[in-house]
């Protein structure tokens, strides 16, 4: 017999139509080559998506060797293949789908305090640690000093820490430290604003993640992004992110929240989250994080932004 895991993660991102949507932590702004991309997608369509060539290009383009694979949730699932019976590590308030694929594949889950200095205390022989950077959903970034104790543990202890770096385009001068014992996972669904092309990549232990990936998983339509980002060479987000940027600055003067991503958390009053769907916009709920009580709301265009916040003005008297 065969029985469901008890465990459900639960995320962002709308499921209904009709709303301003900042659940979902993405960039508002999608590329002006998406129609030509989707029009591309349906050529190749007919054909099986064979992306190894891509693979090589994009390699060149990040500057090392990337395993692509259908967003980070995938290499999340492939990573299960190596979890079994290992204690795998975790802060406390982060992003939920880390505890659910450890409890699939038969982690030992262990949760820690969110903090880089203080988790390492935790790890021991054999591990495996899950970081996100910057945090999802306070949006905090650690710099490379910072997590200095973190990447110190899992050396000395052969275990391997996975970092996750799916929000990393959006943080000003960003650092990514550098590990034999080190995976990334990064994604483009949030930078690109198209939560639904399911691409990502994998930096670290190519060889292994190739081994086990499942074929074809992000299909014509990830294979025609992957086209079209390869001729962008990131121009779009060049583009976009000083925009984003400017309206995450106004934000955090306008109701004195602080992030160092595209998104923020916030403590509100019971009520909040239904008086802003009145007002048609949808924010996260952020009890499935362990933080009940609190919002969590992304950075969008300038106009949309101005709602929420005169409505979360008006409903909490700031």
């Amino acid at each position: 017999m065969i029985h469901p895991i008890n465990f459900k993660a639960f995320h962002g991102g709308s499921r209904e139509e009709g709303y301003i949507d900042f659940s979902a932590s993405v960039n508002p702004y999608p590329p002006e080559w998406t129609d030509d991309m989707f029009r591309r997608a349906k050529e190749i369509s007919t054909l099986y998506p064979y992306y190894e060539k891509l693979e090589e290009e994009l390699s060149d383009l990040i500057g090392e060797p990337v395993t692509i694979t259908a967003g980070i949730t995938e290499a999340l699932y492939l990573l299960g293949v190596w979890m079994r019976g290992r204690k795998v590590i975790m802060p406390k308030h982060t992003y939920e789908e880390y505890e659910r694929v450890s409890r699939i594949f038969g982690g030992r889950v262990i949760k820690g305090p969110n903090g880089p200095g203080k988790l390492a205390e935790l790890v021991e022989e054999n591990s495996f640690v899950f970081f996100c950077n910057p945090n999802n959903p306070d949006g905090k970034f650690y710099r490379e000093k910072e997590m200095k104790p973190l990447l110190d543990a899992v050396q000395d202890t052969n275990s391997i820490l996975i970092l996750d770096e799916a929000f990393i385009d959006f943080v000003k001068k960003p650092e990514s430290p550098e590990g034999d014992n080190v995976i990334k996972l990064r994604t483009f669904t949030k930078s690109y604003g198209l939560p639904g092309v399911r691409v990502g990549y994998v930096i670290g232990f190519a060889d292994a993640f190739r081994s086990v990936r499942m074929p074809w998983s992000i299909g014509s339509t990830g294979v025609a992004f992957l086209e079209f980002l390869l001729k962008d060479n990131f121009e779009h987000l060049k583009k976009t992110l000083p925009l984003i940027w400017k309206e995450k600055e106004r934000i955090e003067k306008e109701l004195n929240v602080k992030s160092d991503a595209n998104f923020f958390i916030m403590k509100v009053k019971e009520g909040t989250i239904e008086k802003l769907k009145e007002n048609g916009i949808l924010v996260r709920d952020c009890k499935s994080f362990g933080l009940p009580g609190y919002i969590r709301f992304s950075v969008r265009k300038r106009e949309e932004n101005d709602k929420l916040i005169d409505v979360l003005r008006k409903t909490l008297n700031i």
